[in-house]
C-alpha cells in the first residue's frame, strides 16, 4: 500500500464530503506534486501537501459517468503526466435480510433499495497508480467520522479503473 496514494484518497474524499451527500461520481487525475511544482512554480503556495513523494488531485470536471460507468471508464486514456487516478462515487445498499424482497427487475429494484428504510449509503474513492498501487476509502452516511479502508474495498472498480492508466 503507498501511503501517499492512501492520504491523496482521504484528501478527495473530504473534498468531496464538503459538499455533502447524493453527489455525482467524480474523477480526479492524480500527479506527482514534486512535478506539478517544477511544472508550476507558482502553485506551490497554493499546495497544502508535502511535495515529496505526495499526490495532487485535479479534479476531471467534465467526466460525467454515463448509464454505464465501465463503459465510460474504458474511454479513458491519461497522459504520461498523470501519475494515478481516482474516482469518487456514492452507492445504495440494503442489508442481505432485505436482498430476497427486492423485485427482479433492476430499475424496480433500485427504487426499492432507494427508499427502503434500512438502506445504507456509502461514498468510496478508489485510487490507483501507474506504479501499481491500489487503495479504496469509504465513508458510511450517519458515520461520518469514520473512513474505512483496504486494498480491495472494490476490487472490480479498482480494475476498471487502472486499465485507463495503461
Amino acid at each position: 500500500m503507498s501511503e501517499s496514494l492512501t492520504a491523496a484518497l482521504v484528501e478527495v474524499e473530504r473534498f468531496v464530503g464538503r459538499s455533502g451527500w447524493d453527489q455525482p461520481a467524480r474523477l480526479f487525475a492524480l500527479v506527482r506534486t514534486a512535478e506539478l511544482i517544477a511544472a508550476e512554480p507558482g502553485l506551490a503556495e497554493h499546495l497544502t501537501n508535502a511535495p515529496g513523494d505526495g499526490f495532487t488531485s485535479i479534479e476531471q470536471e467534465e467526466f460525467t459517468a454515463g448509464a454505464d460507468l465501465d463503459e465510460t471508464l474504458a474511454r479513458i486514456a491519461w497522459p504520461d503526466t498523470v501519475a494515478g487516478c481516482a474516482l469518487c462515487l456514492e452507492r445504495v445498499f440494503v442489508p442481505p435480510e432485505v436482498e430476497p424482497e427486492l423485485p427482479e427487475d433492476p430499475v424496480a429494484a433500485a427504487a426499492v433499495v432507494a427508499d427502503h428504510p434500512k438502506r445504507i449509503d456509502l461514498r468510496v474513492v478508489v485510487g490507483v497508480t501507474r506504479d501499481g498501487a491500489r487503495h479504496g476509502v469509504a465513508r458510511v452516511r450517519g458515520h461520518e467520522g469514520e473512513l474505512l479502508g483496504g486494498t480491495d474495498l472494490v476490487p472490480a472498480l479498482t480494475e476498471a479503473l487502472s486499465r485507463t492508466l495503461e
